[in-house]
């Protein structure tokens, strides 16, 4: 049987992805634009009204990942990265001496010169999936780039570059 998950943004706050099990309970976790997790386990007699919410710290999501089989799933997608032939993902650092710090993404022209795609940035414990043109760099951020090892390895050197005119 394939599960349905419904999908909702919630504005200001994150989003909520919901569950009908198989039993008729409803089920939910929302990811709160902070990083705060909550399980959410909704009245059997009001599907609309909250019986319990349970906040989770990055461990105990992490822990209740893996046990409901976070594994299996990232075995998946390592099968889907062997099927796409050549393609890589990595993540690289941007040093303190590159001239793209506090700079924007579209300066880089990264996809435009390598091919590559920065399809993520890691930054103090969060994460900015699909960062905007206007995304500015800091020191130490950490770009998560998809592409092949020639793209991958040309986005390294745009980000290490340290003089300003080149």
């Amino acid at each position: 049987m394939r599960v349905r998950v419904e999908q909702t943004a919630l504005p200001g706050i994150g989003v909520r992805h919901d569950l009908l099990t198989e039993s008729g309970r409803r089920l939910g976790v929302v990811s709160h634009r902070n990083g705060r997790r909550d399980l959410v386990l909704y009245d059997p007699d009001d599907p609309d009204s909250c019986q319990h919410d349970i906040p989770l710290t990055d461990d105990e999501a992490e822990a209740l990942a893996d046990i409901l089989g976070a594994s299996l799933m990232l075995g998946q997608l390592s099968g889907l990265r062997e099927q796409a032939a050549g393609l890589l993902t990595e993540q690289i650092a941007i040093p303190a001496g590159s001239k793209y710090v506090n700079r924007k993404l579209a300066d880089t022209q990264t996809r435009t010169r390598t091919g590559a795609s920065i399809v993520a940035v890691l930054r103090h414990g969060e994460v900015i999936v699909s960062p905007e043109p206007s995304f500015r760099f800091a020191a130490g951020d950490v770009v998560v780039v998809v592409g092949t090892r020639k793209g991958l390895d040309g986005v390294t050197a745009i980000l290490a570059d340290s003089d300003p005119d080149g």
